[in-house]
Order: structure tokens, then sequence, then C-alpha cells
């Protein structure tokens, strides 16, 4: 049970592996590590508690290469038949765009007509309503055609909507 103090190069050698091998062999045993004068690293060993057998290296490599190599190719067909569809959908998305924005437009113009229109015929409501009074009140031809002339104009307003009205749809 004697206990060495090692660097990483030393290490890798007593176990014939890379000093990287022998660094990460040493944090994930957790073994005890300390700088030397010259700023390397010392790794406290004791070889009697490390049953360490090193892999023959490439030996994991070789089947997973070709395993590799097959998910690569499949992952990209996968990536090709998506970008196919991704593409289908975005040109569904662009033509649905472009008829909500169609519709919207008719919407806002539809809307606006129906504003004017409201208004319009509230204007001709209260002239409706301004030549009940008047008719109501003269009961005598002593209004001089005034009525008469205001039921003209009144007749031509409605005309004049009516075929903006028309123009329109």
């Amino acid at each position: 049970m004697s206990v060495e103090i090692l660097t990483y190069d030393a290490l890798g050698d007593r176990l014939n592996i890379s000093p990287e091998a022998a660094r990460s062999l040493a944090r994930r045993l957790h073994l005890p590590r300390s700088l030397s004068e010259d700023g390397r690293a010392l790794v406290s060993v004791d070889f009697a508690e490390i049953h360490h057998t090193p892999q023959p290296p490439g030996r994991r490599q070789t089947g997973n290469i070709a395993l590799l190599t097959a998910q690569v190719a499949a992952l990209q067909t996968e990536i090709a038949r998506l970008e196919t569809c991704s593409a289908g959908h975005r040109a569904d998305f662009e033509r649905e765009r472009e008829r909500a924005d169609r519709l919207m437009a008719e919407l806002l113009q539809a809307t606006a007509e129906t504003t004017a229109a409201r208004e319009a015929t509230a204007r001709l409501e209260g002239e409706v309503a301004g030549l009940r009074t008047v008719v109501n009140r003269t009961a005598a031809p002593a209004d001089n055609g005034q009525t008469e002339r205001r039921l003209g104009h009144l007749a031509a307003s409605l005309v004049n909507a009516d075929r903006k009205a028309a123009a329109r749809g």
C-alpha cells in the first residue's frame, strides 16, 4: 500500500495510457492532486487500489464509424424530407397570408361603407323628421312650396345614396 506521487505523464506510462487519459482517470477516481514547484500537476496514487485495464486504441472507433456513418446518412435523409415538407408548409402559409390580407382589406372596405351608409341613413332620417315636423306645423299652403322642395331634395338624396350603394356593390 505505498502511495506514489506522479505526474500525468508518469501515471500514463505506468498504466499504458495517454497523459490525457491519466488526467481523466485521476479526476474520475478523485485522486488527491497538487502542484509541483515547476507548476506541473502531481497525483497521489496507490496502485494497489487502482484496477485499471486500458482498452486498445481504435477498437471502439472501428465499429462506431460504420454505425455513425449510417446514422449520419439517415439523419441527412430525414433533414431533406423535413426541408421538403417545410417548403410545402411555407408555401401554404404564404398563400393563406395573402388570402388573409385580401380578406382584411375587404373587411375594412365593408366597414367603411357600412359606416358611411349609417351616417347617410342618420342624416336622411333627420331630414325626414324635419319634414314631418314642418308638415305637421303647416297644414296650409302658406309655406310657398318649401315642403315640396324639401321633399324633392330628400328624394334626390335617396336616389344618390342608392346609386352610390349600387356602384360599390
